[in-house]
């Protein structure tokens, strides 16, 4: 399966999803968005390696993985988006230490903050881009005046429209509480903690 390298485009906020965001990735050669729903704090963490400039006072979660992979010479290589499960996309820390490289399963918001901070190329499938891929019908000028600036992380308002028009929405409401106990328990199996967040909250409306 061919490697298609991917680039970040930008961070949206969700307005369905409580504290959830759109981490959008765009294809390198070609056109195609993916759009990867995080949580809040990676989002924050994304969006601070994004800037440089922003210095937090203490070293956050990513910031000590790095420090502690720099301390014992362990280098990020790549990361690759390598399965894509029932809305959940899964990735791979390709690592090297003394020659030898390893590879780690990571969160993919996880793994892209990571690579934000080792300046390590990000790639998925393009089987995995056919699938969940979107194309956003964005003015193309816009789009070059944007690319040229990068004076925000946070997309404009017409992208965060396309993409949160694009994104899958899951209503839980038909759902019975014994079918939403078990998709929670498989959602926190899955490591989706934000699916698992709404999936709590219907079942709370209910109790």
């Amino acid at each position: 399966m061919s490697l298609v390298r991917l680039n970040i485009k930008g961070i949206s906020y969700s307005q369905t999803q409580n504290g959830a965001y759109a981490l959008i990735l765009n294809e390198v050669d070609g056109d195609r968005k993916l759009p990867i729903v995080i949580g809040a704090f990676e989002a924050q963490s994304i969006a601070i390696a994004l800037e440089k400039e922003i210095r937090p006072p203490r070293p956050l979660t990513h910031d000590l993985f790095k420090n502690f992979a720099d301390r014992f010479d362990i280098v990020v290589k790549q990361v690759i988006i390598h399965k894509l499960v029932d809305g959940v996309f899964y990735s791979s820390l390709i690592c090297e230490r003394d020659k030898i490289e390893e590879i780690i399963d990571a969160r993919t918001s996880d793994a892209i903050a990571l690579a934000l901070r080792f300046n390590a190329p990000i790639f998925t499938y393009k089987n995995i881009l056919d699938k969940a891929g979107i194309y956003l019908k964005v003015n193309p000028k816009k789009e070059d005046e944007s690319e040229e600036s990068q004076d925000s992380i946070l997309v404009d308002d017409l992208i965060a429209d396309e993409v949160e028009a694009s994104m899958p929405k899951e209503d839980y409401k038909g759902k019975t509480l014994t079918e939403l106990k078990k998709l929670l328990d498989e959602a926190v199996n899955n490591e989706d903690y934000e699916k698992a967040a709404r999936i709590r909250d219907e079942i709370s409306k209910r109790q």
